[in-house]
Parts: C-alpha cells; structure tokens; sequence
C-alpha cells in the first residue's frame, strides 16, 4: 500500500477556482534503500498559512508572483563559491519516475549515502514548519491504522532520499509550490545543499487531468523562473526521451514538452542531462544515469577556473606536461566501442568532435527548416546524449582521471575528461562557415557548457559578440575551461604572424589555454619547429602565463607533435583511422620524447628510517605507470639526512625530487633551496621538487603536502560554510600536529590542542592560534578542560584530529560523543582500525582514515612532480589494496 505524506505551508486554493496560490508542497518522499523503490510520501500542515493570488486568476509566466521575493533576492543570482543551496531538477518523467529517483539518489549522494544524516533533515524541516505528521491511506482498505503507523515509522528510519516536489495532488485537487517559502528556508538555512533535491516535474500527475493543465503550466513555470533568476539555485534540465513508442510517455506529455522546453525547460537550467529508457529499462544503465547527474554537480560547484592559475580545474595540470587526448572521428559514437578500453589506457582526455557526427548534419538541417533532411526526432537531445555515452564507455577503462571533488566524502575518480570541439570548415573541420553555420556554431557550443564539458574548444576567429556572449555566460554560470584555437589551413606565416595568433587565442584574457595550429609547404629549414618556437615567444608576452599547444598539419607536421609538451592531440593503434594527418599515438610521441631527451627517466625516493611498511613505492610507482612516465620511485632507508644527501639519488642529474617521512622532516630543511609558505609555516618538508631556473641550474623547493592530506578530506565533509564556534580538537604534539593546525586553519576552525606533554601543546597554540585543553573532562568548573574552554565560548568539537600513535589505544570520552557527532581523523594507515576509529565508528561518527590523507597527500607530490593531473584512483586503489585488513587481521 502506498502512503502519502506533504509538507505543507500555505493554504491550498484549488485550480478549478482559477486561484493559483504559489504554496509549499515541499513533497517530501523518501524510500528504502533496497532494490525496488518504494516511495512514501508524507506530509505536515502548517500553522501558519501563507497565500499569493494575483486578482484571483493564474499568475502569468512573465509576471512576478511574490513581491517579496523580489525585494529580498535581487542579489541571489547563482554563484560557485560557497553554493549550499538547494538542487533543482525540472522536466517531465515517463512511467519510470525520473526525476523523483534522480532527486532521491542525488540528494543521498550529497550527505554521503548517510540514513541517520537525511533522516534528521527531514526532522529539520518537519520543525520548520512547526506540523504535525499525518499519514493518509490512498487507498479504501480497512488496514489496522496501528500496523500502519508502525510500518511508516519503521520506514522512515531508513531514509534513503528527500526529494522536495513543486507540484502535489491531494483530494482537493493540484497545487503548487511557494517559492517565496523556499527563499526563507534558504534564508534560515533550513534548506541547503544537503537537504533535498527540489523538483519541478511537468509530468507530475497533477496534470494528467486537462481542466488545469494550462494553470498548472503557467505556475510551475513561474516558480522554476523564481528559483532560477530570483533565488539563483543550481538547476538541471533533465530530458527525458524515450526512443519507442511504448516508453511510458504519453501524447500529451510529449506535446506539452514541445511546448515549453525553448521558453522555461532550457531557459531556466545551466546544465541538462539526457535519458531515453533508462528509467523504464531495469538494467545497471539508471547507475549511469544518477552517475552522470553526480558528476555534473560535482563539475558545477567547482571554483570556477583562473587564467593562469594551479590546482583543481586548472588548465595547468587538466592541459598539463605530457597530457593527451584523442580526437574521435566517428559519425556516431557507438562505433567508438570496441577501441574505448584500450584507448582510455594512453590519454588524459577524449575530443568529442561534433561536426563530425552524423547528429550535427540532422541539427543543421533541423536548424535551417529542412526536417525531411533530417533523420534525427531530435539532433538536438542526440548530441547530448552521445557525449554521455562516450562518458560510460570510458567509465570503466578511465585509470587516468583526474579527482572531482563531490559534496559530503565523495570523490567522483572515473570521469575521463572531455574535449568539447564543433570544428569549422575553414579550420580543418566540416562544420559550415557562413554566418549562419558561426551562429549555429555558438549554439552548439553552449550545448557544450550545459553537457558540464571540461574543456570548450573555442575557434578565436569568430563574431565579436557571440564570442563575448558565449564567454560571458561561460565565466558567469559554469566551470569549463576554455581552450581558444585558431587552425591556419593551406598556407604559411611568419613567427610574428604565429606569436599574433597565440595572443589572439587568449580570447582577452578569458581563455585558460590557447591552440595555434600551422601549415607548412616543406620542411627544409625546421618549419616543423615554428609553431613550438613561437608558443615559447608568446608566453613570455602575455601574463598571466598559460598552456600554449603548437602543431604543424599533415605528415610534415608529426615532429611538432612530438616538441609540443602539452595537451596534445592523438590518434590511437587500435582505430581504423586518423583524425588528422600527420597524428602520432601516445606511445609513440612519449618514446620520442624519450629518445630526444625531453622525457628523462627521472628518479624519486621515499627518504626516512625504518621505512619498510611504506606504501608510498607502490603508490606513485603505479601513477607514474598508470600515465606512461618512465620514471622509477625507491625506498631511502637511512638513519640521517646526510646519507641521503650525499649518496647516488639526491646528486644523480636526474633526480626529480623525493617524499620525506620520519625522523628526517625537519632535517631535510637545511639542504633545499627555497621552501614554500605552507613548509615555512608547518616547520617540516614532507616534499622535495626539483625544477630548473633560466639558466638551467637546479633548484631545490621543499614544499608541505601533508596538510592537504588532512584539508581535502575535511573539506570534502564540512564544506565551506563554517559556524562560530566550530573547534577542532587535535591530539598530539608533533610534525603531522602542526600540519593538522595548519590545515583546521585554513578550514576557518577554532582550535584545542590537547598532548600528555602540555608544553608541546602550548607550542602548538602560539604558533597557530587556539587553546591547550588540560584535560579532555566536561566538567565546566575545571579550569582550561575541554569543557570549559567549550561552555565559555558557547563552541562544539566539529572535528577531532588524532594524529597518536595507533599503539596508544587512545579513546574519546563518552561525553564527546554524546550530543552532535564530531568528524573523526586518525592518521594512522597502518592498523585500519584504530582503537578510537572503531570507537566512533560504533557512536555512527563519520571518520577520515590515515590511508586517505596517504593518497591525498600523494596526490598532491605526484601533481607538483609532473605538473599533469595525477591518476586518483589508481592511487587510491593501491593504497587501499595494503591497507585493507585481510582475513587474518
């Protein structure tokens, strides 16, 4: 038997009155986790009541229907930094619920798959209401009210999703949401990113029947205009399609969709995932589905990237040194499958060429009037939908993906990246290039920013404003980056003319790479060498300084290909064919560099003592494996420094740099050149990198990783809004205690420093701020307690930091754990279990494992070794595969 439950806050005015009042039905449906989705729906009546009419008729699209949301949310537009707004998802599901499953999944991915998280948000906003759970009987059975109030209860214990509808139906008739309601449980931080998925589905069986269709059109519409413009939240157009006849999409359905995708379903979303039968099908492919939708959040709420900037979604290390990515050919993507395994094993990144799909032919004809042309229902849906097809095809071949930080624990490790290009005719593409194929073009390419594509290939040559339109809403709403490119196809020009067009593809300043690509008519003076020489000219004149990529067409052109360090674009030995004349694979152009020297065999160590437990061999051995880098990683078991200092690695020509573990941290210090900040501050080097200055002389940096090692994975749970009086408790005194205040200091939280030896605690609190902790008591009355340092300043332990020996078998006092459940850090790798990690385990604390600040950490070396992205989860596999208790632990 199914049971509904609504939120509710407003009074309802039912549509054949022709009243529209915008109303909370904040629909909050929740299932249990197992394999068949068993939706309960519920809900609460408000107190209060709160109704928007406009002279009693339905509140026009254009129209503004709550005045106060105006006033309150003229600044509201979206923004990356610090987003903790509700999702939104809006569109029209077939039979198989599509939007409402996606909103369940999505929301349990954001709090971490947590039961015991959703199920006190929902507490949360059932209080916010101030209602009362009532359950309703849909049906007209005579079942023991009891027995059905026990089965309720019991489910909502195993909460598994809160999908928040916009729309609702009950025995008075449809209703609709008030957004204004939204804006002031965002405002009061009652709704946030972790509290629900909001869902605006035209489908909804509210309007199965005809008298309020058109009303209900009107003001669901208006609400996903308020959402989006007003309260600027995050939201995706989900597109549903389904490609036969008995999909479970009727008619009127698909007609209605017609009708307002171009003026609210597009409009009023940045980002638009794609599903045909999935949702009906009951195969693995929906897991691709609630995947692609993650992974597009995951993208959106990334800090939108620098010019010119470092770290995660930086075209410094996705366009990085020794980076590829393969430029398919095909018409359709499908044919791509029997290469995609072995493809995914040479290259950083998959081009996804649009003019060359036989989809874009169906899109221009469609574009130009001509739908007997066109064999595609919609060409459109189809671009769309390939790029995600491509995106599961590599899933599980993709060992060398970069890290997408996710909310709540999650790191999405198995998103290959792609090169999102539409080709122009002139530019050795096929795409049309008239005035009408560039406008097209510009479409296309914003089809690209919506698909959450990590990399827009922008030809520079185009009209002044579409481009600037195009970049505009590229910097304002999503976080691609940006390559601009220029081809040069049939004819020659100077060094001057190529260093012009470098500049020209910086795109203002606004491009984070830039592609210049030349032609030559023979190769007897080094032609081939001009557009890498004229990369180097060009970056010396412009700054910020940023990836320049340098090719020469045709056959005379495949050493280019080789000079070229970054970002390269391949062909693969499995693939019938080239993209391009002249394309080399990966294997051959890295045993180029090899023979040429541009790829040395670099050698890394691990440097410390008693060191044989250490799995850090194993795990940068493997990355540099995983990205075809011939470089070799070795233990340095010595009792000094010195020893290391003086011996074969550190002097060989081509060292490359070293991880520095205990005793030799600090020691370490003396003998590199410069120290970064973070290694300044910490007062250790867990890092040594070894660059070249102007005129080729080595330089030592000792740089910290450890506190990213701590700072990553506490990010990742606490997110960026921190409250006053948020505290970190950290235990210890010694070199991974300073990075752990280091790290709880770039977080924004409070710190306590509790240590056996109360003056290296002290030392703690004078170089990084905070309170030494005498005791660990609660009792308030006890002078400098854990206790009363909290009581006083009104604080709570967030985060706990154990960085004791696993030997120690230190536990928390029960108290701790009592009330609001802290994060738990143990550095320790080795036990997997700590006596405190199965303590608060059992409390139902989230804890963050020694072996994830170990790849973390590593991560972090391997990115400032090779300048490229590093292969996360490989890293993390192995890491895992030797610290993972066997049958015998």
């Amino acid at each position: 038997m199914e049971m509904r439950r609504y939120i509710r806050g407003g009074i309802m005015a039912p549509l054949n009155l022709c009243v529209i009042a915008m109303m909370v039905s904040a629909v909050t449906s929740f299932v249990t986790p197992t394999s068949s989705t068993s939706v309960i729906s519920g809900g609460v009546v408000a107190e209060s009541s709160r109704s928007y009419t406009k002279s009693g008729v339905t509140t026009p699209l254009s129209a503004t229907v709550d005045a106060e949301v105006e006033s309150s949310s003229k600044n509201s537009s979206f923004k990356f930094d610090n987003y903790n707004k509700p999702i939104v998802l809006l569109g029209l599901s077939s039979e198989g619920n599509e939007l409402q499953r996606l909103a369940l999944s999505l929301s349990a991915s954001l709090v971490g798959n947590n039961p015991q998280t959703m199920k006190s948000t929902l507490d949360k906003l059932e209080r916010s209401q101030g209602a009362l759970l009532v359950a309703e009987d849909d049906d007209d059975d005579n079942e023991d009210d009891a027995a059905e109030s026990k089965a309720s209860d019991e489910q909502q214990q195993q909460v598994a999703g809160i999908s928040l509808s916009a729309v609702g139906l009950d025995e008075e008739g449809p209703f609709v949401l008030d957004a204004g309601l939204i804006g002031e449980l965002i405002r009061e931080k009652t709704l946030s990113l972790t509290s629900g998925v909001v869902v605006l589905d035209f489908n909804h069986p509210a309007f199965h029947n005809k008298e309020f269709e058109v009303d209900l059109i009107r003001a669901l519409s208006s609400v996903a205009k308020q959402l989006y413009e007003e309260l600027g939240l995050l939201s995706v157009y989900v597109n549903v399609q389904p490609d036969d006849a008995d999909s479970g999409m009727s008619d009127k359905a698909k007609e209605r969709k017609d009708m307002i995708e171009k003026d609210v379903l597009i409009p009023f979303s940045d980002y638009e995932i794609c599903v045909k039968n999935e949702g009906t099908a009951g195969d693995s492919s929906w897991d691709n589905i609630e995947w692609e939708l993650q992974r597009m959040i995951g993208r959106a709420l990334l800090a939108p990237p620098v010019v010119g900037g470092t770290g995660t979604n930086s075209a410094d290390l996705m366009m990085g040194l020794n980076t590829f990515f393969l430029s398919l050919s095909f018409p359709h993507v499908e044919d791509a499958s029997p290469y995609i395994e072995q493809m995914c094993l040479d290259v950083d990144s998959m081009e996804y060429r649009v003019d060359l799909l036989q989809a874009a032919k169906g899109y221009l004809a469609k574009a130009s009037g001509d739908d007997d042309s066109c064999n595609d229902k919609d060409p459109r849906f189809d671009i769309l939908y390939q790029q995600q097809r491509l995106r599961f095809m590599c899933r599980p071949n993709a060992q060398r993906a970069p890290a997408l930080p996710f909310s709540g624990s999650g790191i999405i490790d198995d998103a290959l990246p792609i090169v999102y290009t539409v080709r122009t005719a002139h530019q050795a593409g096929t795409w049309p290039d008239d005035e009408e194929g560039i406008k097209h073009m510009f479409d296309l390419l914003e089809l690209g920013l919506r698909s959450g594509a990590e990399v827009l290939d922008v030809e520079s040559a185009w009209d002044a404003k579409l481009t600037d339109r195009l970049m505009k809403r590229a910097k304002d709403r999503h976080t691609s980056l940006i390559l601009g490119s220029h081809h040069v196809v049939g004819e020659e020009v100077s060094m001057d003319e190529a260093i012009e067009l470098y500049r020209q593809c910086r795109m203002d300043g606004r491009a984070h790479g830039a592609k210049v690509v030349l032609s030559i008519n023979g190769n007897d003076n080094d032609e081939d060498q001009l557009a890498y020489k004229a990369s180097i000219a060009a970056a010396k004149m412009d700054k910020p300084e940023i990836p320049n990529i340098g090719l020469i067409l045709g056959e005379d052109g495949s050493y280019s290909r080789i000079l070229n360090p970054r970002f390269t674009p391949v062909t693969h030995e499995t693939l019938p064919f080239k993209a391009a004349p002249g394309q080399l694979t990966a294997a051959e152009i890295m045993a180029g560099r090899l023979l040429t020297g541009q790829v040395p065999t670099e050698r890394y160590a691990i440097l410390g003592h008693n060191i044989a437990y250490s799995v850090s061999p194993q795990m940068q051995g493997s990355a540099f494996a995983a990205v075809k880098l011939p470089h070799t990683y070795t233990r340095a078991d010595v009792e000094t420094v010195e020893e290391f200092v003086e011996g074969p690695i550190w002097n060989d020509d081509n060292f490359g740099g070293c991880s520095v573990t205990i005793p030799h941290k600090a020691n370490i210090i003396p003998h590199v050149d410069v120290l970064t900040d973070a290694a300044k501050e910490i007062g250790s080097v867990n890092t040594v990198i070894v660059k070249k200055d102007k005129k080729g002389t080595r330089v030592l940096i000792g740089d910290n990783t450890d506190w990213k090692g701590i700072y990553n994975p506490l990010r990742r749970r606490i997110g960026d809004e921190i409250k006053s009086g948020s505290y970190a408790l950290i235990l210890g005194g010694g070199g991974t205690a300073r990075a752990a205040a280091y790290a709880a200091t770039k977080l924004g939280l409070d710190r306590i420093y509790y240590n056996r030896t109360p003056e290296k605690a002290q030392d703690l609190a004078t170089e990084f701020g905070g309170s030494v902790a005498s005791s660990l008591s609660d009792d308030a009355d006890t002078k400098n307690s854990l206790g009363a340092i909290l009581a006083e300043n009104q604080g709570n332990v967030q985060v706990v930091i154990s960085t004791l020996p696993a030997a120690a078998e230190f536990e928390l006092p029960e108290w701790i754990l009592s009330s609001a459940l802290p994060i738990v850090f143990d550095v320790n790798y080795k036990p997997y279990n700590t006596a405190l990690l199965l303590q608060t385990t059992s409390k139902g604390c989230d804890v963050v494992r020694g072996s994830e600040m170990l790849w973390e950490q590593g991560v972090g070396q391997f990115e400032l070794w090779t300048g490229r992205t590093a292969p996360y989860g490989v890293m993390k596999k192995v890491v895992l595969e030797n610290c993972l208790p066997t049958e015998a632990d």
